[in-house]
């Protein structure tokens, strides 16, 4: 259309309207003359051009209702868009509203009714085209905080008002029957907490990942280790809630790092103690985090999954991708304002600063390769090239492709200058450059590379080849390097070593071998530096972290199969001097092995309640159905692919077939002892027997000095003669036997020595080492003295020990010391104590097995070689006292306190977490405090201010005069939670406490008599009274905390019974705030709903994920389907709720719109049917437009009932 035509119609259209006008023609007339005008010209409808016209025709020459009537009846039949008129009168009314109030009105009137009709046209791909459109949102906001009207207005707040021109806004229903609805509608409809976070207590953007700090948190606990990978369920996590919280990835990347700094920051100065948890928390956030962003990243590259591509489809991609990466980037130049957090442990003070000098180097053209930086003294370094933990970050990131070294060049990246950077290092030290230009493994070479990390994957493959193609000393030189910083701090490369050193444990058969397992004899040394440098509880937790535990326990079993079967005839001497026999390496090797699943704790068959605590299912069995599944078809998906392609040259060839338990008899049949042993007393062993005879040897052994003294005093079996004529070295020779024959006997061994004692036959004095020489001469009958030891204190048959310092141990030195400390540590959380007196002057006593058990562990020595067992027996030996009656766990800290005085804090906060395993009451109260500190809703110090810092604090102890401070409640909980028992019982409670925190979100701040007078009014608490908006955000940050509560606590099994059982009931058996007295409909209930909505999707998005690249969302359809069809038949009248009606309608909208804008591929795995009978049922309650969505995103099969419903109504 020529401009001369154009401008024709235009005038044509405005003498239409002034004749309209001045007639005064019927709006729907003169819209219909229009329309047909405008559509016989050819004009695209809806009409920027119109829009201007009718605006300026208005403001101000024709500023009469008619012309109004006209705008309005223009935006209703869509000849004119919304969106614009509106934008175009912001500028023209708002600045003259004073001079012309009745536009103002009527601006607003318009804004009323048209504000919820907008979301269609913002996500619409044209709609920043608009000149307008920012003027718009500009004057929005100016009208929300200055606008006395908009503030008294019944229709709408100015949150809702700013919500409405939100990116993020969601759908709406076109009409609510109250203005508190309409409130409701308007603020739910941000869909995240992003826009009002900081008005209120507790809340602000890092609330938005509260469930990232409490998932860190938890992974932490070194008591339990995971069977799958932390890598993926973080970055299911993650995706979770971006999608959730609808935030960018650059904020999303942001809440990430600082959530992972947050959990190096609480251990920045721990004080000592036997459980370290430095290097896993760098683990997770300089490994573990990194790989959970090059999955997003690459999921975001490789949306299809596709191996190629067309050039020209490749050229579109790389033009439209990066989009993640440009994230990150940003995400990492906001992090440099976060000073507080980059601050990095004083251990890791040097390697920061590392980072630092080589970016100045890289900046100043300097080529220096990395021995040079392994060479310079931190002395020489300059003063202000000071590195923290973003340069750490920056360099990971370096390392696996996320970014370049542009980087570098990032203002205030770095400060220093190469000038200050010495120039020349007068002796190079050898280092992992020497080795990639070819140096051998020296003795100084082999000591610089196990104390420093390998830089790059080529590095550590070449360690690898070593590994498997050198000479036998090279061989153990490689294994000693691969289990040194490489695995510890080698935080670019980790994944690759852990999979090294499980591959490594099943060394390859010898071509020219033939036989059963006898070759691994040959590579005893080499295996045992595996198996005792990987034995820490920080190195087991590293494996766990990378879910490695599975395909680690499938290599350790032939490994304890073969050689507890040997006769141990020959011994070899370690690079350090320890004598190695088979003995040794089947007790390394086994060890390690149970230290992978809680081989201490009952069967799970004995657990109460419908639902498991998480990690009870890790068995042997368990562990190798998994190992078998991660490697029965690896590829076979995107993901696979994806991570595929990052893979080291030698992480293709390993063991692909399955493995059971029916292929090791020897561990099967020790494992089926073991549970019998917890299952029922001891029994079977006939007089004569081989069995019978390795505990008379074993008895002798462990007691000949008694034997020597004469007089059959010491213990034995029935039918033994207990003959004091074999020596010492007869006994020796006598138990030359394969290992796994002493650990059938150590049973029977272990039952006479604990009858002899509690007979008085034998002292304690003398039953300490008789147990310390067993276990000195097979470290492994440690695990069978746990089992044994264990199973006897749950029977309650054997007389108490008294801790009277003659006989046992006395804790009385400190014990009193111990209990204040306890009180301070649960200060904050308002649990009582219970007294440790035990009254008058009789001492503390303990259950003979425990106290047999203890005494034990105080014989040893704190060393290397200890710690491998110590590690095994000091978790089992809490989880025992733990679960025995108050006060054995303060004992058993009073007396480990004394022996390591620096570890006295940890022992103490052992203890206290003791407290809640004997009061279900006590654990509710803790989740109550959780509550209460992260929503800032008490006064106490440590939770004044709410959020994360108040749930999480500092951790526990601290560094500070005066040792032992009140520990946060987030972390007591999460030390907890895996001793309680009836789990289905912890998310019933979750659901109230959540309940009464909206309860108090609401009323905080308000005087009770002002309460009750608000309660009484016709819609209870209102936005004048209580921010709407703030309240909200709250309500989410509740909702938030109990889904990750629920979640963590019971995991995928417990997520599926809330949603399967636990809520249906609780619609059904009646709650509400009618229930206590509130007004029905009121905020409270209302809240109450949404909050319910929130915390249901949450639950699910953390144990399914939001799409279906989990194993676990192959459940999902299930479970989601079975509660859309609860929700269809309540709404169709089926089902009698007893709960408030509308909290019941805020929980069905607020979660179905959940879905509906979050979770779309829910919806596609719910029946069309129940869809359509939910899109019925939201129709009732005049939800058009979220019913439509429904149908929307239903797939094929709900199309036509959308399109009955599109005409139906006119959407």
């Amino acid at each position: 259309m020529s401009d001369s035509v154009q401008q024709s119609l235009w005038e044509s259209v405005l003498e239409l309207t002034k004749g309209a006008q001045a007639k005064g023609t019927d709006p729907l007339l003169w819209a219909i003359q229009l329309s047909s005008m405008l559509n016989s010209a050819g004009v695209v409808l809806p009409s920027t051009e119109l829009a201007h016209l009718l605006v300026s025709h208005i403001c101000w020459a024709n500023n009469v209702p008619i012309t109004w009537k006209f705008l309005e009846k223009a935006l209703a039949v869509k000849i004119a868009p919304r969106i614009l008129v509106l934008a175009l009168l912001s500028s023209r009314v708002i600045p003259s509203r004073r001079f012309q109030p009745a536009a103002y009105r009527l601006y607003l009137e318009l804004l009323k009714r048209h504000s919820f009709s907008l979301q269609s046209q913002i996500n619409g791909q044209n709609y920043q085209k608009p000149s307008h459109w920012g003027n718009f949102v500009q004057r929005l906001r100016l009208l929300a905080s200055n606008s006395i009207a908009l503030r008294t207005s019944k229709h709408i707040t100015p949150e809702g008002l700013l919500h409405l021109t939100s990116d993020t806004r969601k759908v709406l229903s076109r009409e609510c029957k109250t203005s508190l609805q309409q409130e409701f509608h308007a603020v739910m409809a941000s869909g995240s907490l992003m826009s009002s976070a900081g008005q209120c207590h507790g809340a602000s953007q890092s609330a938005l990942w509260l469930p990232i700090d409490l998932f860190l948190e938890d992974a932490m606990d070194g008591s339990q280790v995971g069977a799958t990978s932390a890598v993926e369920t973080l970055t299911g996590l993650v995706k979770a809630l971006q999608a959730v919280n609808g935030t960018t990835w650059h904020d999303t990347f942001l809440g990430l790092w600082i959530a992972a700094l947050r959990l190096v920051q609480r251990e920045r100065d721990p004080n000592e103690h036997p459980v370290p948890r430095v290097d896993t928390c760098l683990c997770m956030l300089l490994s573990i985090t990194i790989l959970a962003i090059v999955n997003i990243i690459e999921e975001d590259q490789n949306p299809m999954g596709e191996a190629e591509r067309s050039s020209a489809s490749h050229r579109k991609e790389k033009q439209t991708l990066g989009k993640r990466t440009k994230d990150l980037v940003f995400s990492l130049q906001l992090l440099g304002d976060y000073e507080g957090l980059l601050t990095p442990p004083q251990t890791l003070a040097s390697v920061a600063n590392q980072a630092a000098a080589k970016a100045i180097m890289f900046i100043s053209g300097l080529s220096v390769g990395s021995g040079y930086l392994d060479s310079v003294s931190m002395n020489d370094m300059p003063m202000n090239c000071s590195g923290n933990m973003r340069h750490l970050i920056v360099e990971a990131c370096i390392a696996r492709d996320l970014l370049d070294t542009s980087a570098y060049f990032w203002p205030g990246y770095v400060n220093g200058r190469s000038s200050q950077m010495p120039r020349s290092v007068p002796n190079p030290m050898p280092g992992w450059s020497s080795l990639m230009k070819g140096s051998p493994l020296t003795p100084p070479m082999v000591n610089a590379l196990v104390s420093t990390p390998a830089s790059s994957l080529a590095e550590i493959e070449k360690i690898y080849e070593i590994a498997i193609k050198g000479s036998d000393d090279e061989k153990i030189s490689a294994a000693t390097i691969l289990c040194g910083a490489s695995l510890i701090r080698g935080w670019n490369i980790q994944e690759h070593t852990v999979l090294y050193i499980t591959r490594l444990l099943s060394p390859p058969v010898p071509e020219d071998y033939s036989g059963a397992d006898e070759y691994l004899i040959g590579y005893a040394p080499f295996l045992n530096v595996f198996l005792a440098g990987i034995s820490s509880i920080d190195c087991v937790q590293i494996f766990s972290l990378h879910g490695l535990v599975p395909q680690l326990a499938g290599a350790l079993m032939p490994i304890c199969e073969f050689f507890g079967s040997c006769v141990p005839k020959v011994s070899w001497t370690s690079t350090t001097g320890e004598e190695i026999s088979a003995h040794a390496v089947f007790s390394n090797a086994f060890t390690l092995l149970l230290k992978l699943w809680r081989f201490n704790h009952p069967p799970l068959e004995q657990v109460t309640g419908d639902v498991p605590p998480v990690g009870s299912q890790l068995t042997p069995e368990y562990l190798l159905l998994v190992r078998n599944s991660q490697l029965a078809s690896p590829g076979n998906n995107t993901k696979d692919q994806i991570k595929s392609k990052r893979q080291s040259r030698f992480s293709s060839p390993s063991p692909r077939e399955p493995i059971f338990m029916d292929s090791f008899p020897q561990l099967k049949r020790w494992y089926r002892q073991h549970q019998a042993c917890i299952a029922s007393t001891l029994s079977g062993l006939v007089h004569g027997t081989p069995v019978h005879q390795i505990v008379d040897g074993l008895l002798s052994m462990m007691f000949r000095k008694i034997s020597s003294r004469g007089g059959g005093g010491g213990p034995t079996t029935s039918g033994s003669s207990n003959s004091s004529a074999s020596s010492a070295e007869d006994i020796y020779l006598r138990l030359k036997l394969p290992a796994w024959d002493i650990l059938e006997a150590v049973p029977f061994v272990l039952d006479a020595a604990l009858t002899a004692c509690g007979h008085g036959r034998l002292s304690p004095r003398e039953l300490a080492t008789g147990l310390k020489d067993l276990a000195d001469f097979l470290p492994a009958s440690l695990a069978t003295m746990v089992s044994y030891f264990s199973a006897e204190v749950t029977r309650g048959i054997w007389k108490p020990a008294f801790m009277n310092g003659t006989d046992w141990p006395s804790p009385a030195a400190n014990l009193s010391m111990v209990e204040q400390q306890i009180k301070k540590i649960l200060a904050a959380t308002g649990v009582d104590v219970p007294s440790l007196a035990s009254g008058g002057s009789s001492p503390a006593t303990l259950p003979l097995p425990i106290a047999a058990l203890v005494s034990l562990t105080i014989t040893y020595k704190l060393d290397r070689v200890s710690e491998r067992f110590l590690d095994l027996v000091g978790p089992a030996l809490n989880n025992l006292a733990a679960g025995c009656p108050w006060p054995c766990m303060p004992i058993l800290a009073s007396l480990w306190a004394q022996k390591v005085k620096r570890w006295s804090d940890f022992f103490v906060f052992s203890a206290s977490r003791t407290v809640f395993h004997h009061n279900s009451d006590a654990v509710v109260q803790l989740l109550k405090c959780c509550f209460t500190s992260t929503l800032g809703l008490n006064s106490s110090p440590i939770s004044s201010n709410g959020g994360v810092g108040a749930l999480l604090g500092q951790g526990f102890g601290s560094p500070f005069t005066g040792g032992v401070s009140p520990v946060a409640p987030g972390i007591l909980y999460l030390r907890v939670h895996r001793s309680v028992r009836d789990v289905m019982f912890m998310s019933e409670k979750i659901v109230a406490l959540l309940m009464s925190s909206v309860k108090d979100i609401t009323s905080s701040g308000l005087s009770r008599e002002r309460l009750e007078k608000l309660r009484k009014s016709k819609h209870g608490p209102r936005y004048g009274q209580v921010s709407l908006a703030a309240a909200m955000t709250r309500v989410k940050l509740a909702a938030s905390l109990g889904a990750s509560i629920v979640w963590i606590t019971g995991g995928l099994s417990l997520v599926q019974a809330l949603i399967k059982e636990t809520l249906p009931s609780w619609f059904i058996s009646g709650h509400g705030p009618n229930q206590n007295g509130e007004e029905s409909g009121g905020m409270v209930a209302m809240l109450g709903g949404y909050a319910l909505g929130y915390f249901t999707l949450l639950c699910g998005t953390f144990a399914w994920g939001v799409d279906s690249s989990s194993p676990a969302s192959k459940r999902r359809p299930k479970i989601i389907g079975g509660h859309m069809e609860f929700l269809a038949n309540a709404l169709d009248g089926k089902i009698s709720l007893g709960c408030d009606s509308a909290m019941w309608r805020a929980y069905v909208s607020g979660f179905v719109g959940l879905m509906v804008a979050f979770t779309p591929t829910w919806v596609l795995e719910v029946d069309v049917e129940v869809l359509k009978r939910l899109s019925k049922g939201l129709r009732q309650w005049n939800e058009e437009e979220l019913a439509l969505a429904l149908l929307g995103i239903g797939g094929v099969g709900a199309m036509g009932a959308a399109a009955e419903l599109i005409i139906e109504s006119g959407l």
